[in-house]
């Protein structure tokens, strides 16, 4: 169980691909500009993740090191061929804007390095549940990052959901800024700033739960009583 603690731990916080390991950023900062944008590559890449993981798992033991890296690669091709044509059966209009960047996955370097660093080294379970929680976390920053240029750069919230979730979905728009802009979050450039807040911003926490924990372990002084007089 611990094992699975750690890579929970692992994937959504201490190692996140994103906020940590900084793998994946061409995507993250292309299309975050909307949350419906954000959490449909997220999915997409989460499938990709956890389906490639488990493969690399179950064939770690026959193929060859000399064809190992071209193996996964394949074996990532698949699935993110799979995702797409999803996507292009149940949310065509959303792939239509994610474009290029669904094919892209095959190239997203936090997938093949969990593949290779991991999963070709572990049984199935502990393989899955690191792609699962390493996607979620990949995914989870994407949500994070699109909901902070949303709102600041377009005053709005989950805008167009439906292109992901249908018409359940139509009515979810939040608009919090009315006749609102702010032309720099929904640029490139702003990707790049709300990035590296995150960052700074997980490095801060990081950093107060440090000092707390070293806090926790320093040892209480010990208080001397000083006694006047004489003790018989």
């Amino acid at each position: 169980m611990s094992q699975f603690n750690e890579l929970t731990r692992n994937g959504l916080w201490s190692n996140n691909p994103a906020l940590v390991q900084l793998l994946g950023l061409c995507p993250l900062l292309a299309v975050t500009s909307t949350v419906v944008n954000a959490l449909g590559l997220g999915l997409a890449t989460l499938l990709v993740m956890v389906g490639a993981n488990v493969s690399v798992s179950l064939i770690r033991h026959h193929v060859p090191a000399s064809v190992r890296l071209p193996a996964f690669v394949m074996i990532i091709a698949a699935f993110v061929t799979c995702a797409e044509l999803l996507m292009q059966a149940y949310t065509f209009r959303l792939y239509q804007i994610l474009g290029i960047f669904i094919p892209l996955i095959v190239t997203n370097c936090a997938i093949l390095g969990r593949a290779d660093a991991f999963a070709a080294r572990n049984p199935m379970l502990p393989a899955a549940t690191d792609g699962l929680m390493m996607g979620l976390g990949f995914a989870a920053v994407l949500v994070v990052l699109g909901a902070v240029r949303e709102l600041f750069g377009q005053g709005t919230l989950l805008a167009g959901m439906d292109l992901l979730l249908g018409p359940i979905a139509a009515d979810w728009q939040v608009t919090v800024f009315a006749d609102y802009s702010f032309l720099f979050l929904v640029l490139p450039p702003g990707a790049f700033f709300a990035t590296g807040l995150l960052i700074a911003a997980k490095n801060a926490i990081d950093d107060r739960l440090e000092r707390r924990r070293q806090q926790a372990k320093q040892p209480k002084e010990n208080r001397r009583v000083r006694v006047t007089g004489i003790i018989r």
